[in-house]
């Protein structure tokens, strides 16, 4: 049995690669280790569903005070990827098969934590025929019936070995949210997003507004992994013309020293350099901040994302 504790099973792909230096984080990067009542309680949930989360797979550093505030992003089909990004600490190799019963697990957990907003991601999931686009709608739908008042945020792979036609599934099932990550600017793609295309997942948000124009979509990137100012500010270029609506950006953390090198801090005040611009170029939200995470505040910001949109339309 592969045992996803130990790194080289975690990631085989890695394993034959030489060590990366990890750089003492600066003090505007540490966080208190999780713990607590609600952290508990939550984590208790997750357990008794046997939902996986990308909090925990991907060891954000914001879990202990989202946990704490009873919010975890569910990470659906499988804790093992067919992708092995040079950034990512999710496990890589052969998924098993998908879980008829997830969607309604998923759907009893976010009743039980009562969540106003949740946050839905998965795996890629390369050998499934639509990469998992019937899962994602199915897992959307059963959270609609168990709890009709929450808004739904969903952070989906590119779908980049799909006919075209598997994103109308899941757009179909009408999310709230549409999020998916470049995670990186165009130029770093081969060695940071090996397996994926950066125009396909731009032109992917794009066919959402297409398919919805009232979607709100999301994107993200790190910063840190060797970019430029004029790379990321080229990228916010890019997603503006896909008419994507929030941007976050946040700094890189390099989970083992078999990943992507962090090659460098940014400071805080070159992310709100960074916020001013996506501002000025029209994204309606922005979070730019060294902690920032596509998840993190997720249900504050999509209040403020829906408070900037009838200001923008009032405007008109």
């Amino acid at each position: 049995m592969r045992d996803l504790k130990i790194p080289g099973e975690r990631h085989p792909e890695k394993a034959h690669r030489p060590d990366n230096a990890q750089p003492k984080k600066p003090s505007w990067i540490r966080v208190r280790a999780p713990g607590g009542e609600g952290y508990n309680a939550t984590h208790k949930i997750m357990r008794e569903h046997g939902l996986p989360t990308v909090c925990e797979e991907a060891g954000c550093p914001n879990v202990g005070e989202c946990w704490t505030r009873g919010h975890a992003t569910m990470m659906i089909m499988g804790e093992i990827c067919t992708r092995g990004c040079t950034f990512c600490n999710v496990a890589t190799g052969r998924p098993d098969a998908l879980d008829a019963f997830e969607p309604g697990r998923v759907a009893h957990a976010v009743q039980k934590l009562g969540l106003k907003h949740v946050v839905i991601t998965s795996v890629d999931r390369d050998d499934l025929e639509d990469g998992g686009a019937e899962h994602f709608a199915q897992t959307i739908r059963a959270i609609r019936h168990r709890s009709p008042e929450s808004t739904i945020e969903i952070l989906t792979p590119d779908f980049l070995k799909c006919a075209p036609e598997v994103l109308e599934v899941v757009v179909e099932a009408r999310p709230d949210v549409f999020n998916h990550n470049l995670e990186t600017v165009p130029g770093l793609y081969p060695t940071v997003r090996p397996g994926a295309r950066y125009f396909h997942s731009l032109r992917l948000l794009q066919r959402v507004k297409e398919l919805d124009p009232s979607m709100f979509t999301k994107s993200g990137i790190m910063v840190g992994l060797g970019e430029d100012r004029q790379g990321v500010l080229q990228a916010m270029d890019d997603m503006r013309s896909a008419d994507i609506d929030f941007l976050t950006i946040g700094q890189y953390l390099q989970p083992s020293p078999k990943h992507h090198a962090v090659e460098r801090f940014v400071e805080p005040d070159e992310f709100k350099s960074y916020e001013k611009a996506a501002y000025g170029k029209g994204f309606l939200m922005v979070s730019a901040t060294p902690l920032t995470r596509s998840s993190f505040h997720a249900g504050d910001d999509f209040e403020r994302l829906r408070v900037a949109r009838a200001a923008k339309l009032a405007k008109v």
